[in-house]
């Protein structure tokens, strides 16, 4: 199973040999939450990332958006420190990716709920709390924040797909996460706690944290502040919502983005 850890952002990078996004000394100016710069990453004979560079300030929601399989989960898993890459460098909160100083500053969630599933909802935050030196009121705010009260003293093995996610959403809210980097949080959720979660998004962005929210689903780009859409590993965009519309005369970001492969004479 995997360890809870990954949710709250405090996993270990991994020792497979290779060369890791975290080995640079450089400064970073302290305006910026993430430094991405000329990042390759392969799988085998392909390339994934191919020399990308990105500078995300801090605070505010950023949505990372494109369709399946166009490289957002291992930008992600570069930016937390957890990728095995080619070459390039990622800074975090100035510091190298996945280096120990940045373990209770970034919260990271997976796609695949990283929780255990023979504890039950409360029991795996307070696990995790204690564990990033987190207040035991942090308990209960995160299971509120996440609509989890109804759950608390069930295992999180008997839970739904949706719930066990949010379990996962909770433990990395827990403390005071400087960085939040979700990977497609709102995938399986009911209408109305989407729209719950991106209000909660926004929250935390007003307090000055910066998250980067992935996502396939257009039209919840609308909610963020800045938007990166991606195709076959390369940025194809990095505009607000609205001068992403204005630049391409479309009404919504679908249009945006098809406007953009058309323009570049992608398929």
């Amino acid at each position: 199973m995997a360890d809870s850890r990954v949710a709250a952002g405090t996993l270990r990078p991994s020792t497979a040999p290779g060369r890791r996004a975290n080995n640079s000394e450089m400064a970073v100016s302290p305006s910026s939450a993430v430094r991405v710069e000329r990042l390759v990453v392969r799988r085998g004979a392909t390339t994934v990332l191919d020399g990308l560079d990105l500078r995300i300030p801090r605070g505010g929601v950023v949505g990372l958006l494109g369709p399946s399989g166009c490289g957002k989960t291992t930008l992600m898993r570069s930016i937390v420190g957890v990728q095995r890459v080619a070459s390039g460098r990622v800074t975090v909160l100035g510091a190298p990716a996945g280096s120990a100083a940045l373990r209770r500053r970034v919260g990271y969630v997976t796609q695949a709920a990283s929780v255990y599933d023979d504890l039950t909802v409360r029991q795996n935050l307070r696990y995790v709390a204690r564990i990033l030196g987190a207040p035991a009121s942090d308990v209960d705010r995160v299971i509120a924040a996440t609509d989890l009260a109804a759950h608390t003293g069930s295992l999180v093995g008997d839970l739904s797909g949706g719930q066990r996610s949010r379990v996962s959403l909770a433990a990395a809210l827990l403390g005071s996460p400087e960085l939040l980097v979700l990977d497609e949080p709102t995938v399986g959720l009911d209408p109305v706690l989407r729209v719950e979660l991106w209000a909660l998004f926004s929250r935390l962005a007003e307090r000055g944290v910066t998250l980067l929210v992935s996502s396939h689903v257009m039209d919840e780009a609308r909610r963020c502040d800045r938007l990166l859409l991606m195709r076959n590993g390369a940025m194809v965009a990095d505009a607000t919502p609205s001068a992403l519309l204005k630049k391409t005369r479309t009404r919504d970001i679908e249009s945006a983005f098809l406007a953009l492969i058309e323009k570049a004479g992608g398929s």
